[in-house]
């Protein structure tokens, strides 16, 4: 079993860092689903905001459109083959404010439901024996193919809002086995190193 693996990374342009690893083990608050090392990056725009916050995003649910990344393209972190691809889970609003409250109080309810339910759409992506997991992808928007190898780079869908997700971002997490039942977590790093909380990432194209 690989003790970690090192990524390049899956977007260009600037994307927040949260819920890093780098400052505390697990990550989400749990290592349910072999989660203990993922690691989440929200796109921005240019001056590194993501949407802007108004008395509406206080007291309802906003479109995913208002989002300056959603539908924003995910690339391939890693060479490897592609071993499960799925796109067929809706796209939500986004959760801010108030609305955050009530949609975590269903979290429960989507952890009993499995994968998928927290996951949404994905790619999974086996590399020399680490698989490498790209969640909340936008429906609809997969590339790539089951069994397709891909080289770094490669375009594997769109940035969405599906599965567990408050607002469009990309959820990445490393694995032994894509068995995610049986799978323990791989911790990782890009390009040799872990951003931290806060952190906005500038990945030029």
């Amino acid at each position: 079993m690989a003790a970690s693996v090192d990524l390049e990374y899956p977007f260009t342009g600037r994307w927040l860092v949260q819920n890093s690893p780098a400052n505390r083990v697990p990550s989400h608050g749990t290592a349910l689903l072999a989660t203990s090392y993922a690691i989440d990056f929200v796109p921005t725009d240019d001056a590194g905001r993501t949407a802007p916050i108004t008395f509406s995003s206080l007291i309802r649910p906003e479109p995913t459109e208002k989002f300056p990344g959603f539908g924003r393209m995910i690339l391939a972190p890693v060479e490897g083959i592609v071993v499960s691809a799925h796109d067929t889970e809706p796209d939500h609003p986004a959760y801010r404010g108030l609305p955050s409250i009530g949609y975590a109080l269903t979290q429960q309810r989507r952890a009993r439901a499995g994968w998928i339910a927290l996951a949404g759409n994905h790619v999974l992506i086996e590399a020399g024996g680490v698989v490498v997991a790209l969640c909340h992808l936008q429906q609809g928007s997969l590339r790539v193919r089951t069994g397709q190898r891909v080289q770094i780079g490669a375009e594997l869908a769109r940035c969405g809002n599906s599965g567990n997700s408050t607002e469009p971002h990309v959820h990445i997490q490393a694995i032994t086995t894509p068995d995610i039942e049986r799978a323990i977590a791989v911790p990782l790093t890009f390009r040799g190193t872990l951003p931290r909380n806060g952190e906005v990432i500038d990945v030029s194209e």
